[in-house]
């Protein structure tokens, strides 16, 4: 079962997390983008309120959450109410596929990035971002997740982890990139981003499903 139930009860505190911390936000923007193919048919998998499909020209998303999705069609992208483990698309249908903080609310991480697979025609494109466990960010939120609506049952992974996840699904690893360094609370300017994992506690991957068929 899908975990909507704090999306559907509280859409307008998601979206004023966006504005409360628009400089994080536009910092995990920016990370995405740099690994975000500039051309082809993609979709965003857990697009919920389309702040992230929206400026990265990604007209397609599916989301489980009713409130979220209604919210993410009111900005132009076309929502398909579904999960990420049962994805109502042809096989190769999409040339790229986005996943942000969504790989700690899926139920079945391996079944879904199994999907994501299918969906991707050879040589598509995965960009995962979540917040990375292992990180001062990612620590402070579990030590605090029963506290917070959205995160209450949430799994966080570790970098490693989210590495093994799509190498076991068939991916290959191309690019991995982290941002948002410091305190929420103190982050005052878009920051940049560097290479790898480790320092940042939001991190993106770019990984690529292979060309040839075995």
């Amino acid at each position: 079962m899908a975990l909507t139930r704090p999306f559907d009860e509280h859409p307008d505190r998601y979206d004023e997390w966006f504005d409360a911390h628009r400089f994080v936000y536009r910092s995990e923007l920016e990370a995405i983008a740099h690994l975000v193919p500039e051309a082809g048919l993609g979709i965003e998998i857990g697009v919920g309120s389309g702040r992230f499909a929206v400026p990265l020209s990604i007209g397609l998303g599916v989301e489980p959450s009713r409130p979220m999705g209604e919210r993410a069609a009111a900005r132009g992208v076309r929502v398909v109410a579904a999960v990420a483990e049962q994805l109502p698309f042809a096989s190769e249908s999409f040339d790229f596929a986005l996943l942000v903080t969504t790989i700690c609310f899926l139920d079945d991480a391996k079944a879904a990035f199994g999907e994501v697979t299918r969906v991707l025609k050879p040589g598509g494109a995965v960009i995962i971002g979540y917040v990375d466990r292992d990180s001062s960010l990612g620590r402070r939120y579990q030590r605090h997740k029963l506290a917070n609506a959205f995160y209450r049952d949430a799994t966080f992974y570790s970098t490693d982890e989210a590495l093994s996840l799509l190498s076991e699904t068939g991916f290959n690893v191309t690019e991995t990139v982290q941002t948002v360094f410091g305190e929420l609370s103190e982050i005052a300017a878009v920051q940049g981003f560097s290479p790898g994992s480790g320092d940042g506690g939001f991190v993106v991957v770019c990984a690529r499903k292979p060309n040839a068929r075995s």
